[in-house]
């Protein structure tokens, strides 16, 4: 059985899952972004895909697919903390 928390506590504790769910979120995309786009591309220019190195289609491509990607497990994420605490309509 839950613990039934006063308003103030309740939107406290919504906030805080929303923050842990943004970090979580943007530390993937600055680790794809800026770590396969900057740090590992000589790594990653190894491997090819449909002619271009990986390293550079992760700059030019891949890091924008993962930001979209990103923002539907966020909506998916937050429909789901929204429920969990009660505030869908």
């Amino acid at each position: 059985m839950e613990k039934k928390l006063n308003p103030q506590e309740h939107r406290k504790a919504y906030w805080r899952s929303n923050l842990r769910i943004l970090a979580a979120l943007m530390s993937v995309w600055f680790i794809v972004s800026f770590g396969c786009g900057i740090l590992f591309v000589d790594t990653l220019n190894k491997i090819s895909i449909g002619g271009a190195k990986l390293g550079f289609w992760m700059a030019q491509q891949g890091s924008i697919y993962i930001f979209v990607v990103l923002i539907f497990v966020y909506v998916w994420l937050m429909n789901k903390l929204d429920r969990k605490h009660k505030f869908n309509n």
